[in-house]
């Protein structure tokens, strides 16, 4: 199951630290969706973090700047559905209904579906899909591993999400809306789930 956490949409105070945090402790894909923001406020922001988990950043915006800080990768949304001419690198989208997720997926290295659940994040952004809908997603092999669940993922979700066949989970609103104490014990604990420990082969 891969971890997937996703920036919240306007810079803070604390960010790149926060984020800084994140990375060192196994966060191994962030999503940089900041849909306002100008190429020199990204600039700046990735500059703020250290080098070596550029890497690990899939960027929503300002794809010109993949290449500069040699980012992950690109996401494909409804604000910016092309890819750059030449492009080879990694690419994700986001999809809002199961034929978007026929159409795109074979072209990506994998896809968001949301809103899964009731949006922490965004009031209002309510569950599309029932858990009858989602298995029968499943069956036919929509849902597989090169899709994640978006949309209102929490700890409590995590268990239904791995038996619906999902690859793994982005998540927005329940790593951010955690307070300044509990952001990194929570994320530990969220982390745990994804990549539990693995038992020692002496160990019956």
């Amino acid at each position: 199951m891969k971890m997937i956490v996703i920036t919240t949409p306007q810079f803070f105070k604390g960010e790149a630290a926060a984020v800084t945090s994140l990375f060192r402790n196994g966060l191994e894909i962030l999503h940089l969706r900041k849909p306002e923001s100008s190429a020199e406020e990204i600039d700046s922001f990735l500059r703020q973090l250290p080098v070596e988990y550029m890497s690990r950043i899939v960027t929503h915006e300002q794809f010109q700047l993949t290449s500069v800080f040699g980012l992950k990768g690109i996401h494909l949304n409804g604000r910016n559905p092309q890819m750059p001419a030449g492009y080879t690198g990694h690419v994700s989208c986001s999809c809002h209904s199961l034929e978007e997720v026929l159409k795109h997926k074979s072209d990506c290295n994998y896809v968001f579906l949301s809103p899964i659940y009731d949006s922490i994040s965004k009031e209002g952004y309510s569950s599309a899909y029932s858990s009858d809908t989602l298995k029968k997603a499943q069956q036919a092999g929509i849902i597989d591993s090169k899709v994640m669940a978006l949309g209102g993922i929490s700890l409590e979700r995590l268990q239904e999400i791995t038996s619906l066949g999902f690859g793994g989970a982005a998540l927005l609103g329940d790593i951010w809306q955690q307070t300044e104490e509990d952001f990194l014990p929570h994320f530990l604990h969220l982390k745990q789930f994804f990549c539990p420990p693995r038992l020692s082969p002496f160990n019956f």
